[in-house]
């Protein structure tokens, strides 16, 4: 718990990374009265959160990505009255879609999970997901709809936030690099400045370890394609269920079918995994299978053009949980990463959950899944 503001410091709080889950935190920190600074070596949104699908989805990898996934789709659904028209988010769904009987009894195992847990589902049979989607391939056998999930822009979403923090006191400064974290609380810049503060919150994603050396965030590549406008080609976010088990490769490169439709009419098309892959350019052999795997599902895709392809990180973590909370070293430094592919999702949640931590009030979800200490030596390994 943070306590009394340390008032010999001109800023309680310094978070470094103004991506989404960096802006998330700031908000959350501001409007409970602390004094904020947002560092970032580049512009708002210019890492993992402009490299981002936009989903706010539900997802039950374990009960912990479940509950933080559901918790935080709350927190956006609530925030979502408020929100500004260019973040567009739409509550268009998510269609997990299977190709034949095995997945149709992931289909059923996830809508009792689901439903066990108050989430609304519907099932589809192969006739309700022609209905549904008429441009999927012809003779699925079936999905669930996952009624409230959406999506939305991420880098509007971010200045939002952001905007909402500096609202209640915050400062932000961009293109200011940072060398590391202090111990005494704080941050040293690259041209040496040192800047005290109470607490500094690591949220700069996959760059993350740089600042908190022995970390266990990866980097994790994927590739993003969008397409000229072609409304209604796409209803629902569509994910195959042959995702999760991309999903849980932590090793070879992957592809899987993805596809959101935005509210410009164009079509977001992903998702590729690599983990030896440092750059950001364009992996043609990777978004060659990518798109191949797109076009199984959708076949009329390949007559639409693509107007812009791209590729970014991503911070994974071995149990595929994000690390918020004190490092076990210091409890001057605070973490907040590791989200991989959910931290548009989970943002919120990211953001809530740090500032109840930092201001000793009760969190509205258990924090220990994602507390950093269940990586030291002997911890328990929260499912």
């Amino acid at each position: 718990m943070l306590g009394n503001p340390i008032l010999s410091d001109p800023f309680d709080i310094i978070i470094v990374g103004a991506g989404i889950v960096g802006a998330a935190c700031a908000r959350e920190c501001a409007r409970g009265g602390l004094r904020v600074l947002v560092l970032d070596r580049g512009p708002v949104s210019g890492g993992t959160t402009g490299a981002g699908m936009g989903h706010i989805v539900v997802m039950d990898d374990s009960e912990a990505q479940f509950a933080l996934t559901r918790y935080s789709r709350e927190l956006w659904l609530e925030l979502r009255p408020q929100l500004p028209d260019d973040v567009e988010y739409e509550i268009c769904g998510t269609l997990w879609v299977a190709a034949d009987e095995e997945e149709m009894a992931e289909v059923r195992r996830k809508q009792a999970f689901y439903t066990d847990r108050g989430v609304k589902v519907e099932v589809l049979d192969d006739v309700g997901v022609t209905k549904a989607e008429p441009n999927l391939r012809k003779g699925m056998a079936g999905g669930l709809r996952v009624v409230d999930d959406g999506v939305l822009y991420p880098p509007c979403a971010t200045r939002y936030l952001l905007a909402e923090a500096q609202k209640h006191g915050a400062e932000l400064r961009t293109n200011t690099s940072v060398r590391g974290l202090l111990a005494e609380g704080g941050a040293l810049l690259e041209d040496g400045t040192r800047i005290p503060a109470g607490r500094a919150i690591n949220a700069a994603g996959p760059w993350s370890p740089a600042l908190t050396p022995g970390l266990p965030v990866r980097k994790r590549k994927g590739h993003l394609v969008i397409t000229d406008r072609a409304p209604g080609f796409a209803r629902h976010q569509i994910i195959e269920l042959g995702y999760l088990k991309s999903a849980h490769s932590m090793g070879k490169d992957s592809v899987a079918f993805n596809i959101q439709p935005r509210q410009t009419g164009q079509m977001l098309i992903g998702s590729s995994r690599q983990f030896v892959a440092e750059g950001t350019e364009v992996d043609q052999a990777i978004l060659d299978r990518m798109l191949r795997r797109a076009i199984e599902y959708m076949p009329a895709l390949g007559n639409l053009a693509a107007t812009r392809v791209w590729a970014g990180h991503r911070p994974a973590t071995p149990d595929k949980l994000p690390i918020i909370g004190p490092s076990t070293d210091n409890d001057r430094i605070w973490l907040a990463t590791g989200h991989e592919g959910l931290g548009i999702t989970t943002a919120l949640g990211t953001g809530r959950l740090i500032a109840d931590l930092l201001l000793g009030r009760t969190p509205g979800i258990s924090a220990a899944p994602y507390l950093p200490s269940r990586f030291t030596e002997g911890a328990a390994h929260h499912e």
